[in-house]
């Protein structure tokens, strides 16, 4: 089934979810509504959302709570953007400007801090500990990511570097999506479990895709620059892999490429040919769709509910993807 097809399923859910999202970008200060409608309105699928709302739709249901606990993981998603943004100093975000590039790092920095403390009121209003003990380790496991990610050095990367960075960073959200929309509807503790692992697997298989698409040559529907990755000396899954499988020469190309002040054009489309010839980025997305395998078993963990069909097909659809 194709991504917008099943959205489509629960798309009175998600529009309730985005009456939510912009209530509270409608405040007095222009420059905050400006910038929190810029990137919430910049073509995100609103997956995490989604998957809250699927995931209680195995269950009791999803209802305006489900609703207010996925606005509230929108805006912690949407805030991290920000935030990562000035701290990797990018400049597209979803094919558009990065905020920061529109309205500078303070304007980015602060309007991410508003949408974390109003994710954080959100969920203190929604009256449930359980979502909000969920949402309180999410962000501290995401900043944590942040920083590992910081002082992460080329030279001395691993693969296991890497997951953690990514669980941290990604992962770790989509499994609380997936165990609040559980938990707003009444799944047993042994199932919300299971759609946590469930989230949890679906967000490293979400990254590393993601990560692949960075050396895609085709740029018409990637959101940011061939190589943003690379420039930012960042060094996820293909890369990682390059370097381990290049040959001597091309590992001292390499080499001598990440230490240099500016990684140019020519240096990304020089790495994107070494991983054509390695077949990188095929590795790398067979890598993704084990864990999306992985995914799916989880929701068999404690038992298949009957409503459990849409998250099979969300999990396809994030190995699938090309975008």
């Amino acid at each position: 089934m194709e991504i917008q097809h099943l959205l489509d399923t629960i798309k009175p859910d998600l529009a309730r979810v985005e009456t939510e999202i912009l209530a509270h970008l409608n405040t007095e200060i222009p420059l905050l509504n400006e910038v929190g409608q810029y990137i919430l309105a910049s073509g995100g699928k609103r997956l995490r959302p989604a998957i809250a709302i699927f995931a209680a739709r195995m269950f009791n249901g999803s209802d305006a709570r489900t609703h207010q606990a996925a606005a509230a993981l929108e805006y912690l998603h949407t805030a991290t953007l920000l935030h990562d943004d000035v701290v990797d100093g990018s400049d597209m975000r979803r094919s558009r400007k990065a905020a920061r590039i529109v309205w500078g790092n303070p304007a980015s920095v602060l309007v991410g801090d508003y949408l974390l403390a109003t994710a954080f009121r959100s969920l203190t209003l929604l009256g449930d500990l359980r979502v909000l003990d969920v949402i309180s380790q999410t962000t501290a496991l995401m900043a944590k990511g942040e920083i590992l990610q910081l002082i992460r050095k080329f030279d001395t990367a691993t693969e296991e570097d890497y997951l953690a960075i990514i669980i941290h960073k990604t992962a770790c959200l989509f499994a609380a999506a997936a165990q609040i929309g559980g938990i707003l509807a009444g799944a047993p503790p042994a199932q919300q479990r299971s759609l946590y692992e469930y989230g949890n697997e679906l967000g490293i298989a979400f990254q590393i895709v993601d990560d692949a698409l960075d050396y895609v040559e085709d740029r018409a529907k990637v959101g940011k620059p061939l190589g943003a990755d690379l420039k930012e000396r960042k060094v996820t899954l293909p890369l990682s892999r390059l370097l381990q499988v290049a040959t001597a020469g091309e590992k001292t190309a390499l080499s001598a490429l990440l230490r240099k002040d500016i990684i140019e054009d020519g240096d990304v489309l020089a790495v994107v040919d070494m991983m054509s010839r390695h077949e990188v980025l095929p590795y790398t997305r067979a890598e993704a769709r084990k864990y999306v395998e992985r995914a799916k078993s989880r929701l068999n963990g404690a038992g298949q509910q009957p409503g459990g069909a849409p998250l099979m097909d969300l999990a396809d659809f994030v190995v699938e993807r090309n975008l």
